[in-house]
């Protein structure tokens, strides 16, 4: 009896109250506020509080008041997306919703069903409608979460006491299901504590209706997405707990071992498909193109791109801007392109084999891509007939690459940075105009990293030079006491010269100025050499025979190739270029490995190969760093050698090749214009 006055008196209050509300949200001079679904949602509490206290809350007028009251406030929220100034609210939020609102109806139809077959089918039916009703209030619950996310940042008191009111009313709703599903009967207490939740959920509005501030909404893609994971997995529940009943009801006497093994089966499933790469990307995409308006969150986006290339670490910068730009659209690997000899070689990539691509670089690609700054998709290019002009730039090898999917051009005041090729994502689609925007924009700022860092190389290099000056400002200084020693022991030679003390002085002291020079020259780790001689008709295997067996005490060094090889080239010249590639190639190799001078010779040219076993070098550090002044792959090492032989070669009008994979050796070719035996002997006679 007591229960039973409780909840006519808790109820009647909680009517009460309502009623008083839709009096005072009608006249709230809040034009912020959705009033109108404010004013329904409260009368329609008002009626099922009064239903439940007049006539019971088992009755169908109770549970129809029930799902109006629930659909009421469920239509409030959505007016709350309105006001924060969008023409209508999300599709994702809509979507939710709508889903929501059909469960709550569900739940009303199975209590119908119940009602019009009588006790027996009503008490068959009643837990699967208790069931449908959990989940509309913990789905409820999840949305009321992503609301009060979104105004918290910036909502004014009064919509958080409302937002605080919805929860209390669907977690009390939640707490009474529940208890109700477990006992499997309905006590007095449970419904007379769901009048007093519903009485302090209507304090709670009141003191929201007097609290007047300024507040907008706005719905992240974040909280959009763990809604629906929190909606998805209480449906799953929920479903789970359906499934089951409905085997208790079928099952007999196996019942507990078939609800066994459909809970372990399902859930199994659920979590191989949930781990499944490809389906989560698929989702998302899927999300993406028809819950959203747009396909990127930009903010987090760019936030997520500029922490990535300014992130410290061990990764090189060329590899954080190519893992960058492969974010951004989910690819799984990129390579970045680089200006080589007027063309784009391969440089730093991201969970990419370079060693499949090829090392030589596209000089027709770099033009079209510097000239129209076109994003190309390689499989548009594939599909095409190859008479448009993107088909016939790009090379071939980049359109037999199954995973290449995308290039990225990186222009920057007027030139072409580079390039990054795009490896395909889990789910491949192709690009539409946010694609193009996004990365159009995200290159042009690689762009200029790429040449921020390309400048700050520059800089460096000049300071290098500057160190070096220095340097060799104090060796200057020694030289010229060298020099001054030298000139006084002239001097005194010519008066002093018969006497032994004097000689013996003289010959100590130009010892001593021997060593110290030999000293300077160690530092200066290269061989000083006067005027270049013009390039002439010369004997190569000789020469190359000179520099082998002037490193035989030091390493095992081997000649081999054609004897009667002639060139054009300056010979002390020559000699000097090949001892700096053999003394590099000797550092580079094991003690035991043997390092190999091959004379070619063609005809028109003569070739000079200088083979090692070495560590060997990457694509990316012969094109940028080999040949230049103080970079080295040795530790310790000065790199001034592979810079002085570049620039012997070019003043006898050769050049150099190299050939080198890292693990496997290199290989420095030089190549030297082929002159005839009549020119040696014309050389001889003079």
């Amino acid at each position: 009896m007591i229960g039973t006055e409780l909840i006519v008196w808790t109820h009647a209050l909680t009517a009460l109250l309502f009623g008083g509300l839709v009096v005072v949200a009608w006249r709230t001079p809040e034009p912020r506020l959705p009033r109108r679904a404010l004013v329904i949602a409260l009368a329609f509490t008002a009626l099922w509080a009064l239903a439940v206290a007049g006539i019971g809350g088992d009755e169908m007028v109770t549970r129809v008041a029930e799902t109006l009251r629930n659909l009421a406030w469920l239509g409030f929220m959505i007016a709350v997306h309105r006001r924060s100034g969008n023409v209508s609210p999300p599709l994702v939020i809509g979507t939710v919703y709508g889903v929501v609102a059909l469960v709550a109806l569900a739940a009303l139809a199975v209590h119908v069903i119940g009602a019009a077959g009588g006790p027996e089918v009503a008490s068959s039916v009643e837990a699967g409608g208790l069931l449908l009703r959990m989940l509309v209030a913990v789905a409820a619950l999840v949305l009321v979460q992503a609301l009060y996310s979104s105004v918290l940042p910036s909502a004014g008191g009064g919509l958080k006491w409302i937002v605080f009111a919805l929860a209390g009313i669907w977690a009390a709703d939640l707490l009474i299901f529940s208890t109700a599903y477990v006992t499997a009967a309905w006590a007095n207490w449970e419904i007379a504590l769901r009048g007093f939740a519903m009485l302090i959920a209507a304090l709670a509005i009141g003191t929201g209706l007097q609290r007047k501030g300024q507040w907008n909404v706005q719905v992240s893609r974040a909280v959009a997405y763990q809604s629906l994971s929190l909606v998805a997995i209480g449906a799953y529940f929920a479903l789970l707990a359906l499934a089951t009943w409905g085997i208790a009801a079928v099952g007999g006497e196996n019942a507990r071992l078939l609800q066994t093994a459909f809970v372990f089966g399902s859930t199994a499933a659920i979590l191989t498909l949930v781990a499944n790469s490809w389906l989560r990307a698929w989702i998302k995409v899927k999300l993406a193109k028809h819950l959203f308006r747009h396909r990127y969150d930009y903010r987090s986006e760019w936030m997520r791109f500029t922490e990535t290339l300014g992130a410290p670490g061990d990764t090189a910068l060329d590899e954080r801007i190519v893992k960058a730009i492969a974010d951004l659209t989910d690819s799984p690997g990129g390579v970045l392109l680089v200006p080589d000899a007027g063309g784009l070689g391969v440089g730093a990539s991201w969970n990419w084999d370079r060693a499949t691509l090829p090392l030589t670089s596209d000089t027709a690609l770099a033009l079209h891509l510097e000239s129209t700054g076109r994003i190309l998709d390689l499989d548009a290019i594939r599909t095409d007939d190859g008479s448009g002009p993107d088909a016939v730039a790009v090379p071939q090898w980049m359109l037999d690459v199954p995973e290449a999917w995308v290039l990225v051009p990186l222009p920057h005041l007027g030139s072409l940075a580079g390039a990054i090729l795009l490896a395909r994502p889990p789910v491949s689609r192709p690009l539409d105009w946010e694609d193009f925007d996004l990365l159009k924009v995200a290159g042009r700022q690689v762009a200029s990293y790429l040449a921020e860092a390309r400048a700050q190389e520059l800089l460096a290099e000049s300071q290098r030079f500057d160190e070096f000056n220095r340097r060799f400002a104090f060796i200057l200084h020694d030289i010229k006491n060298l020099v001054s020693q030298l000139t006084l022991t002239a001097r005194n030679a010519e008066r002093h010269a018969d006497k032994p003390e004097f000689r013996a002085d003289m010959v100590a002291t130009l010892k001593d100025s021997a060593e110290r020079m030999n000293a300077l020259l160690a530092r200066l780790s290269q061989n000083h050499r006067g005027r270049a001689e013009t390039p002439h008709a010369c004997e190569i295997m000789p020469l190359v025979e000179r520099v082998a067996a002037a490193r035989q005490q030091q390493h095992p060094v081997i000649t081999s190739g054609t004897h009667a090889a002639i060139a054009q080239a300056d010979p002390a010249g020559l000699e000097q270029l090949l001892g700096h590639l053999v003394q590099n190639a000797i550092e580079a190799s094991p003690s035991h490995e043997t390092v190999t001078l091959a004379v070619g010779a063609d005809g028109m040219q003569v070739t000079v190969d200088v083979i090692d076993a070495g560590a060997g070098m990457s694509p990316a550090f012969i094109r940028d760093k080999l040949f230049k002044p103080f970079v080295s792959s040795k530790p310790g090492g000065f790199g001034i050698g592979a810079f002085e032989a570049l620039q012997l070669a070019q003043q006898m009008e050769a050049r150099i090749e190299v050939t080198s994979r890292e693990g496997s050796g290199s290989r420095f070719r030089v190549i030297l214009k082929a002159a005839h035996a009549a020119d040696l002997a014309q050389e001889r006679a003079a």
